[in-house]
């Protein structure tokens, strides 16, 4: 929750330089989107709706871009927390250590050092494992001490020696605690908060950004990882995105570290309390309030506020992106044939509530999906969106007709300009017929054999409806 989509923001702008980014900046770029290729909905897919948007993740606290645009700009970091977190302030803190959860429900897991590691069973007996690969299953047998394998008490302790790091798929520092709940294999990596810090920072803003970001970045994360520690549980966060990414040392980087040691300890605080610091990618030029994206009762300090420096991100503004009433229908759970749909949006700005219209055994229906739901669903980068309407909708039921019969044909358009129709018989090219408002609509056909008609844009263009003519009467 506190790191939502940033790891795609580390794979696709870790080679993203701060130059590029500054540049944007300074030129005003809104990073407008590329009027891109034409695309057309397969026919009968029904109505098209174009998804434009702002912003990548949830919103709420820090946008990570906007950190970097005010570092732009000048700020410290400390202004760029007190921004992003109003009525916060920094404090310390005396934690020194965490557990990290890496693996659970596994059926093996393989443990490597490059020198020996010294294994401490459930018992509380130290054993010492030789240096290589070694493959763990439930039974915990293992050949210490120079003997053959043997089963060992959970759970497991792993220390390196010599200063050296532990590898379970990614190389760790501190220990790794091997247990075995519900006959199945877990590992928690326990280490300073420092080095773990080593291994988020870098994981979740890229190290070639200003100081001023990164060291924001470290404070926020430290923050948040004890604010959202698990109550009662073996583990204390988890290594992904249902806490915040971390790589281990495979992430680390000189920046990074820099930035956790020049705000060593420091946390932030409100009312006493370690804040729970959420960020995001980027915000679209307004965080989210914590109540609007996860309900009451939110937090003080985690409200809609102003992210100015936004603007540098390429995901401040977003789309189209087409989808067709076929997919939203399938993708939401709603059956029938999809007409029409609305957006509610909540004192943030994103959508509360999509408001769907569906035909369905000849009667029209509504239902309503949450903005987040919405989001997830179609693979949108935020709730922050806005939805264009190409609906255009066949008679019901659609007979086939004689030729040059009237035909009315009616739908909707909302939020897209440069609407036409368009018709085509057979195998000709589409031919344009006339420029529709923006609104409810209805006009009449005469088509003289079967013919296609839909709604475009000069970029897009909806599924087209067919009104049959009977072959067998035409002359």
């Amino acid at each position: 929750m506190g790191a939502t989509l940033n790891g795609v923001l580390v794979r696709s702008l870790l080679a993203l330089s701060v130059l590029t980014a500054a540049a944007a900046f300074a030129s005003g770029s809104h990073a407008a989107r590329s009027s891109g290729p034409h695309y057309a909905a397969p026919a009968g897919s029904g109505a098209l709706f174009l998804v434009r948007g702002h912003g990548y993740g949830h919103g709420v606290g820090m946008g990570q871009w906007g950190a970097q645009g005010y570092a732009l700009q000048g700020y410290t970091y400390e202004q760029i927390l007190a921004d992003y977190y109003p009525g916060t302030t920094l404090g310390e803190t005396t934690e020194s250590s965490i557990r990290v959860l890496l693996a659970s429900g596994k059926k093996q897991l393989t443990i490597s050092s490059k020198k020996s590691i010294t294994v401490e069973d459930g018992d509380g007996v130290e054993h010492t494992l030789a240096a290589g690969q070694t493959t763990l299953t439930p039974a915990l047998e293992l050949a210490v001490d120079g003997g053959p394998a043997v089963a060992l008490a959970p759970p497991l302790t792993f220390s390196p020696t010599g200063g050296t790091s532990l590898t379970l798929g990614r190389r760790y520092r501190g220990q790794l605690v091997v247990d075995v709940p519900n006959e199945k294999l877990r590992a928690i990596n326990t280490l300073p908060l420092q080095q773990y810090l080593d291994g988020v920072v870098p994981a979740e803003m890229p190290s070639a950004w200003l100081p001023a970001a990164l060291d924001a970045q470290a404070v926020a994360a430290r923050s948040y990882a004890l604010a959202s520690r698990k109550d009662g549980a073996a583990f204390d966060v988890y290594a992904d995105g249902r806490s915040q990414a971390y790589l281990g040392v495979s992430a680390e980087t000189v920046a990074g570290t820099q930035a956790v040691d020049d705000t060593a300890g420091q946390v932030l605080l409100y009312d006493g309390d370690v804040a729970d610091t959420l960020f995001s990618s980027s915000t679209g030029g307004w965080t989210q309030s914590a109540a609007d994206a996860f309900g009451a009762p939110g937090r003080p300090y985690l409200v809609s506020v102003r992210d100015p420096y936004d603007k540098i991100s390429p995901y401040h503004d977003w789309g189209p992106v087409a989808v067709t009433g076929k997919t939203l229908g399938s993708a939401l759970g709603v059956a029938g044939h999809i007409l029409d749909a609305t957006v509610k949006r909540n004192s943030s700005r994103r959508v509360k509530t999509l408001t769907i219209t569906s035909l369905r055994r000849g009667s029209q229906r509504t239902a309503s999906v949450a903005g987040s739901t919405t989001a997830s669903a179609l693979d949108l980068r935020s709730s922050w969106f806005s939805v264009g309407v190409l609906s255009l909708q066949p008679p019901s039921p659609n007979p086939a007709v004689a030729p040059r019969t009237r035909v009315t044909l009616s739908g909707v358009v909302r939020g897209v300009r440069g609407v036409v129709v368009q018709k085509r018989s057979g195998v000709t090219a589409w031919k344009r017929m006339r420029a529709i408002r923006a609104g409810a609509f209805r006009f009449t056909v005469e088509p003289k054999v079967t013919t296609f008609y839909r709604l475009a844009t000069a970029q897009d263009a909806a599924g087209s409806v067919r009104i049959r003519v009977h072959a067998a009467t035409v002359k």
